[in-house]
C-alpha cells in the first residue's frame, strides 16, 4: 500500500503535468539491469555536472560502470546504447535512510561502535520499494544498524537498485559512526499508558513521553566520554608507536656496538662467568633498560572505531533534537578540533545556528509532517526549519528518518515541500547530491557528473525537484536499471 505522501506525489504529478503523464508511461525496472558491460551514450539538452555547473547540449559516455567522457562534440562509440533526455544529473542521496538494510540489522538492539551496517546489507529485499524509490530519483541511501540505539555503529552508503550484487550495491562500506542522545525510543519509562474514557480505564499503545531530563544529560556525557576515550586510545597508540621506534633504534645501536667489540665483550663475559663460579654465585646476564620492549595498548574494536572518529578519519553522526542536549554536545566537543561532527534530527538546532555555521557542523534533517502521537523531541521541527538554518549559514542535508525503508521514495517530495517553505532549490539539489557525498566521504565516487566517477545518473523530463522533473531513466553503477517502457 502506498503512503499518503506517495499518493500526494502521484496526484501532484497529474495536476501539474497531465500531458507528460500520458506521454511517458510509468517507468519500470528493465531487464537491462543485468547488462553490466553495456556502454551507454547519453545526450541531454542540459547536463547538471554539479551544483552551479551546467553544460548545454552535451553528452556523457558510460563504460564499465564509470563516467569516461563528457563533452559537447562527443561522438557515440560503435555499439554503445544511446539515450536522450532533457536533463541529466547525478542520482539523489538519502543521507539518513533505511532501505537496503536487513530487518534484523535495522532493529538490532545490541550494536556497538564497531558494528558494521555493511555486514547486514540485503541487496535483494523490498524490490517494489526499490523501484518506487528509483522513480523518485533516489539512487543511494546511508543506512545504520540499530537505527535508534544509543550507539548504532558504522553506517554504509548503499545503492537501492535491485539486481545488483552486494558488492556493487555498496558504494561505501564505512560512511559514518552514528550515536543518539535523548530519544524517546530509549527512555526507561516506555510502556503502555492508561486513560480514563467515559469512566472506563483504557490502555493505550506504548508511550512516547520522552526521556527523563537527567537521563538525557547522561546521554550527552556518554557521547562526549566516548569521543574522549577514542582520543586517549589514539594517543596511547601513537605513544606506543614512538616508544617502539625508539626501542628498536636503541637495540640496533647496541647490536652494532656489540658487533664491534665482540671479542672484548666475549672475554669480559667469560671472566664474569668464571668469577661468579669461583665465588659460588649464580651468573646473570646484564640487562639494559632499553632491552624491555614497550607494551602495546590492548586492542579493542570499539576503541579503534572511536579513535578514528576522534582523529577525524570517520564522521560522527549524532541523532539529537532538544536544546539542552544540543548545548551539552556542542560544549563537550568544542575542543575536539579533529572531530567531524554531523547532527541528525536537530529539531531545536536553530538557537545554535551561528555556532554550527562557525564550526562547519552539517545538519541532516528529515522534513516530515509530524502528526499526533509523534515523539515529543520532534515538537520543535517544522517544514521551515531547513530554510531557517540555511539562511543562518548552516549546511543542511536531507534524509528520510532512518527507520522506515519505504520513506526514501518520499524524500524528494518532502524536499520540494521544504523548497516551498523557503529553502533554495539549488541548495536542495546540492544537499541531495554532491553535498551529501562530501559529508559522507563519497564525493570521489558519486554526487556529480565527472570523469572517473561511478555512473549513478538520472535522466529527467525537466529540472530536478520541480513538477516537470519526471524521472525517465536511471543508471546505477553504470547499469540501466529504470526505463520508461510500459
Amino acid at each position: 500500500m502506498r503512503s499518503p505522501l506517495h499518493r500526494m506525489a502521484l496526484l501532484s504529478a497529474w495536476v501539474f503535468a497531465p500531458s507528460m503523464a500520458l506521454a511517458n508511461p510509468t517507468p519500470r525496472i528493465g531487464e537491462e539491469s543485468g547488462k553490466g558491460s553495456e556502454a551507454l551514450f547519453v545526450r541531454a539538452q542540459k547536463v547538471l555536472v554539479r551544483p552551479g555547473v551546467v553544460l548545454e547540449d552535451s553528452a556523457v559516455l558510460v563504460t564499465n560502470g564509470k563516467i569516461t567522457a563528457i563533452g559537447k562534440d562527443l561522438a557515440k562509440p560503435e555499439g554503445a546504447r544511446e539515450l536522450t533526455a532533457k536533463v541529466l544529473c547525478a542520482g539523489f542521496i538519502d543521507a539518513w535512510g533505511a532501505l537496503g538494510l536487513g530487518v534484523d540489522s535495522l532493529r538490532d538492539g545490541g550494536t556497538g561502535a564497531a558494528t558494521r551496517a555493511a555486514d547486514g546489507v540485503d541487496a535483494y529485499s523490498d524490490e517494489h520499494l526499490r523501484r518506487e524509490t528509483l522513480r523518485a530519483g533516489v539512487t543511494s541511501v546511508r543506512v545504520q544498524s540499530g537505527t535508534t540505539s544509543r550507539v548504532s555503529g558504522i553506517g554504509a552508503l548503499v545503492r537501492v537498485a535491485p539486481g545488483l550484487s552486494v558488492e556493487r550495491s555498496i558504494v561505501l562500506p564505512e560512511a559514518a559512526l552514528a550515536m543518539s542522545i535523548g530519544l524517546s525510543a530509549n527512555a526507561s519509562n516506555q510502556g503502555p499508558t492508561f486513560e480514563v474514557v467515559d469512566g472506563q480505564v483504557v490502555q493505550r499503545a506504548s508511550s512516547m513521553r520522552g526521556m527523563d531530563p537527567f537521563d538525557r544529560l547522561a546521554d550527552v556525557d556518554r557521547v562526549t566520554a566516548a569521543i574522549e576515550s577514542g582520543r586517549s586510545y589514539l594517543v596511547s597508540k601513537n605513544e606506543y608507536k614512538h616508544e617502539l621506534e625508539d626501542w628498536q633504534k636503541k637495540i640496533a645501536e647496541k647490536e652494532t656496538e656489540l658487533d664491534k667489540e665482540f671479542k672484548k665483550a666475549k672475554k669480559d663475559r667469560e671472566k664474569e662467568e668464571k668469577d661468579a663460579k669461583e665465588k659460588g654465585k649464580k651468573f646473570e646476564e646484564k640487562k639494559y633498560k632499553e632491552d624491555k620492549k614497550p607494551t602495546a595498548p590492548r586492542f579493542d574494536d570499539d576503541s579503534e572505531t572511536l579513535a578514528r572518529v576522534a582523529n577525524g578519519d570517520l564522521p560522527l553522526v549524532v541523532l539529537v533534537h532538544r536544546h539542552a542536549e544540543l548545548r551539552g554536545l556542542l560544549s563537550g566537543t568544542e575542543k575536539q578540533d579533529r572531530l567531524r561532527l554531523v547532527l541528525e534530527g536537530a529539531s531545536e538546532a536553530l538557537a545554535f545556528a551561528e555556532q554550527l555555521s562557525a564550526r562547519n557542523v552539517p545538519v541532516i534533517l528529515a522534513p516530515a509532517l509530524n502528526g499526533k502521537g509523534a515523539a515529543d523531541e520532534l515538537e520543535g521541527s517544522d517544514l521551515e526549519l531547513p530554510a531557517r538554518l540555511q539562511r543562518a549559514g548552516v549546511s543542511v542535508l536531507f534524509g528520510s528518518g532512518g527507520q522506515d525503508p519505504a520513506a526514501s521514495r518520499d524524500l524528494p517530495l518532502l524536499v520540494q515541500m521544504s523548497i516551498g517553505h523557503g529553502f533554495e532549490r539549488e541548495a536542495a539539489f546540492d544537499a541531495l547530491t554532491l553535498g551529501a557525498a562530501r559529508v559522507l566521504d563519497a564525493a570521489d565516487r558519486i554526487g556529480s557528473i565527472e570523469r572517473g566517477k561511478d555512473a549513478d545518473l538520472l535522466l529527467l523530463d525537466g529540472d530536478p525537484l520541480t513538477s516537470e522533473g519526471r524521472v525517465r531513466f536511471v543508471i546505477s553503477a553504470g547499469r540501466l536499471v529504470l526505463t520508461p517502457e510500459g
